[in-house]
C-alpha cells in the first residue's frame, strides 16, 4: 500500500470512481472518504469524460463498473492500459463475475468484484489492487489456480464468451432496454453498423431473430 505518514498526517491513495448511478458514487465515496488512508480525488459517470478527467485528477486507482450511460467499462479500461499504463483499474459491477471477470481482466483491469459483497471486501479489493495484487473472489481464484496448474487459461463457460467487446458493449445496451438508434448515439456509430454488430450477436449466440437477441440480452440483466 502506498500510504506514508509524515508527521501526523497520512499521504493518501486517490481514488477515481466511473459509475452512472449517482446514488452508488455517493455511497462508495462516503466509504472510502472515510478511510485514513484513501481519498477520493474525482468521479464522472460516463466513458468520454472518463479520460481528461482521470489525466487531471491523476489518481493511484481506477473504480469503474462495466455499464455506463454511454459505452462500457471494458473499453474504458482497454484505453487506459494505453494512456495511463500501470494504472491499477478495479471493475466494481452489478454483472456475474463468471460472466464477466475474465474478460475484464484481459482488458487490463487489476480485480473484480460484484456490488453485493460487503463494504468491508470493497476497502479490501482497493488495497489489494494499491499493493499491486490481483483481487477476485475466493472462488474465482481456486477456479484460476486450477487453470494454472493446468497451464491453462480456459474461457468461462458464458453465453456471451463468443462475442467481441465492442458486441458485447451493443448487447448490454439492448438489454437496458435501448433502441437501435440510442445505441448508435451513444457509441457515436451509425445505425447501420449497429445492426451490423446485432446480426454478428444473432449468429454467434445462435438466435433467430431480433426479438430473441433482445430478449436474451434482457434475461442477462435481469
Amino acid at each position: 500500500m502506498k500510504a506514508l505518514k509524515a508527521g501526523n498526517k497520512t499521504k493518501k491513495n486517490k481514488v477515481f470512481i466511473v459509475d452512472d448511478h449517482c446514488i452508488l458514487r455517493e455511497g462508495l465515496s462516503h466509504l472510502i472518504n472515510s478511510e485514513e488512508d484513501l481519498l477520493v480525488c474525482g468521479e464522472t459517470d460516463n466513458v468520454s469524460d472518463a479520460l481528461q478527467a482521470i489525466e487531471d485528477a491523476k489518481p493511484d486507482i481506477i473504480i469503474v463498473d462495466i455499464s455506463l450511460g454511454d459505452g462500457s467499462g471494458i473499453r474504458l479500461t482497454e484505453n487506459l492500459m494505453y494512456s495511463h499504463p500501470g494504472l491499477p483499474v478495479l471493475v466494481l459491477s452489478m454483472h456475474d463475475e463468471s460472466e464477466y471477470a475474465e474478460r475484464c481482466l484481459k482488458s487490463g483491469a487489476r480485480g473484480y468484484i460484484m456490488k453485493q459483497e460487503s463494504s468491508i471486501k470493497v476497502l479490501s479489493a482497493i488495497r489489494k489492487v494499491l499493493n499491486g495484487e490481483i483481487y477476485v473472489s475466493d472462488k474465482l481464484n481456486v477456479t484460476l489456480l486450477h487453470k494454472f496448474v493446468k497451464n491453462k487459461f480456459e474461457s468461462f463457460d458464458s453465453s456471451t464468451k463468443p462475442l467481441s467487446n465492442r458486441e458485447l458493449e451493443v448487447y448490454q445496451l439492448l438489454g437496458q432496454g435501448l433502441k437501435k438508434h440510442k445505441i448508435a448515439e451513444r457509441l457515436n456509430l451509425s445505425v447501420k453498423t449497429i445492426e451490423t454488430y446485432i446480426e454478428h450477436i444473432k449468429i454467434k449466440l445462435q438466435l433467430k431473430g431480433t426479438h430473441d437477441v433482445l430478449m436474451h440480452a434482457v434475461k442477462s440483466i435481469y
